[in-house]
């Protein structure tokens, strides 16, 4: 019923306005609507929607949340620090990092967290 629909990733927000800059300062990304204190929609590349909407519980989840796609990681990566960009280091069954990346054969990912403390996933490879 619902697989030809569009729709729209949801993304929490202590502090939208905080959020809008460190996603425009970081990740380069402008809102193709402002919504004023409701949150922004963000369109991204092959047409995801996402919206940034704010509420107290942004930032609890310890999932990735939104992953972006990437032709190249490690130069991503770099872009990225340079930016101010941390990313998370992990090691558990199954899923460790070193300098933040992991290796999954021909699969490459990286965990950051935004200013509300959401997981962003890269990946290149899939």
């Amino acid at each position: 019923m619902f697989a030809n629909r569009t729709a729209t990733a949801m993304l929490p927000a202590k502090d939208p306005a905080r959020a809008r800059r460190w996603y425009a300062e970081k990740l380069g990304l402008e809102p193709s609507s402002d919504m004023g204190e409701m949150g922004a929609g963000y369109t991204l590349g092959g047409g995801l929607k996402v919206f940034l909407y704010p509420t107290p519980l942004a930032g609890t989840a310890e999932h990735t949340i939104l992953s972006f796609d990437c032709t190249d990681l490690v130069a991503d990566m770099a872009a990225l620090r340079a930016r101010g960009v941390v990313f998370l280091d992990y090691d558990m069954p199954g899923l460790k990092t070193e300098n933040g990346l992991a290796s999954f054969g021909p699969v490459k990912n990286a965990w950051a967290k935004d200013s509300e403390g959401n997981i962003l996933g890269f990946v290149e490879g899939m």
